[in-house]
């Protein structure tokens, strides 16, 4: 049984995969649903969620994989999930469209597949 630090740990890689899985949908909501009927494209390219949702990767990946660094002496996890925020915070300074999306889709994978790294290795 996971003691009450590696439990909140896990839980927050849990988050951070989630928070991924989502941040992946919203980037391909907004190409098929802006580029193919224009509904909702007020909502869906407002830059705030871009700093907000970068902003919140950021700090459950840097709490849960840098924990879990820590504990497991593992560099992967960290340094796939760091890879992977910077390929975020390159896409905010990307123009809103087709290279923005890219860019974060392959941040958010990077993100996620370091949260399942640091998963795995913790066991």
């Amino acid at each position: 049984m996971a003691t009450a630090p590696n439990f909140l740990r896990q839980r927050l890689d849990r988050a951070g995969m989630v928070l991924s899985g989502l941040c992946a949908a919203h980037c391909a909501a907004t190409i098929l649903v802006v580029s193919g009927i224009g509904f909702g494209a007020q909502f869906l390219l407002e830059p705030s969620i871009h700093k907000v949702g970068l902003l919140l990767a950021a700090l459950i990946a840097g709490v849960a994989i840098g924990w879990g660094a820590v504990q497991h002496r593992r560099r992967a996890p960290f340094v796939v999930a760091m890879m992977g925020l910077t390929f975020m915070g390159g896409a905010l300074a990307a123009p809103h469209g087709m290279y923005e999306a890219v860019l974060t889709i392959i941040g958010v994978c990077f993100v996620g597949l370091g949260h399942v790294l640091n998963l795995r290795t913790a066991h």
